[in-house]
């Protein structure tokens, strides 16, 4: 089986492909190198250079590689930032993901595994996120991520497309040193950019209702995410029943001050946070239910926090050599 793993040449998108391969299975990367980075692909992976907009390239891709499934990972990512480019966002997330999901149906690829988000939540007011609870995204990555969901959910209806949705909360860490996360947004790159930096890094409101009156969110490894994948592809390469959404959440919340302290832990760096206003719309606390996933996608939490701040500070300092 060949996997086409669309935005294979970003942070989670490379460790996919690496669980692929660990698990011996092939994999086709194509990226448009927008977010992405070149040297993430491993050395005998084929690479396709261009948009998921580029319907003929994503059909000539599927065919020159003799794909049959496709894990889509590619997307633009950024949440708040949508806010200010909604238009961007959706031909990105949303066009882009119909343009790939018509050039499947031309070539007869009938199975994809879609990478969507927390975000398809917007501001849940549980204390457990299960996969029932009710969608009311909040900006136009949430929104777009849904439609991405409806859109499989429509196609499976009208061509028996094979599919799942696994919808991250917090992704950290690194299964490799040569594979950082090097979003301008994310937390862990904002504090060890600080840190490098000789600053201090920020909390974003100490006054939530939450133990310390931080943040409480989900935290996930990257490559405890990517071997999900992995459990999707070959499920539904089996044609095994499957779920149409799963939450990859570990059921039990870290806040931000205790990520700040396992830094200043696992990187002997002494630090103390400043405290910033709260961001608005930031809820108190996001933390999801892994249990569907743990059932049918082998999902686990194989690693502990520190773990996750060490491998992602390895990583870090590798790419900063």
């Amino acid at each position: 089986m060949i996997w086409l793993v669309t935005g294979g040449a970003g942070y989670i998108g490379a460790h996919v492909v690496r669980a692929l391969l660990d698990s011996g299975l092939r994999a086709v990367v194509l990226d448009d190198l927008s977010s992405g980075h070149r040297e993430f692909v491993p050395e005998g992976v084929p690479f396709v250079r261009g948009s998921i907009l580029d319907g003929a390239l994503v059909m000539g891709a599927l065919e020159d590689h003799e794909v049959t499934g496709v894990i889509h990972v590619a997307g633009f990512k950024y949440a708040g930032v949508s806010v200010q480019r909604p238009l961007h966002t959706y031909e990105q997330n949303v066009t882009g993901t119909a343009v790939l999901l018509g050039a499947m149906q031309e070539r007869g690829v009938d199975r994809i595994v879609f990478s969507s988000s927390a975000a398809v939540f917007g501001t849940p007011d549980v204390d457990l996120v299960t996969e029932d609870t009710p969608k009311s995204p909040q900006s136009p990555y949430g929104e777009s991520k849904l439609i991405g969901e409806w859109l499989l959910r429509d196609q499976g209806i009208a061509v028996g497309l094979r599919h799942t949705s696994l919808r991250y909360f917090n992704v950290v860490g690194s299964g490799d040193p040569a594979v950082s996360d090097t979003s301008p947004h994310n937390l862990f790159p904002l504090v060890f950019d600080a840190l490098v930096a000789g600053r201090n890094p920020q909390i974003n409101g100490d006054d939530y209702p939450t133990p310390d009156g931080t943040n409480v969110r989900d935290y996930i490894h990257v490559a405890d995410l990517a071997v999900s994948h992995v459990a999707a592809a070959r499920r539904l390469d089996a044609g095994e029943p499957i779920e149409p959404a799963y939450n990859l959440g570990s059921g039990d919340g870290v806040s931000v001050a205790q990520i700040m302290s396992a830094i200043a832990r696992v990187t002997g760096i002494d630090f103390k946070p400043t405290i910033a206003p709260r961001r608005p719309g930031d809820p108190p606390r996001i933390v999801a239910s892994g249990e569907s996933a743990a059932r049918d996608l082998d999902w686990r939490m194989r690693h502990t926090l520190d773990d996750m701040v060490a491998s992602a500070w390895e990583a870090r300092k590798a790419a900063a050599v």
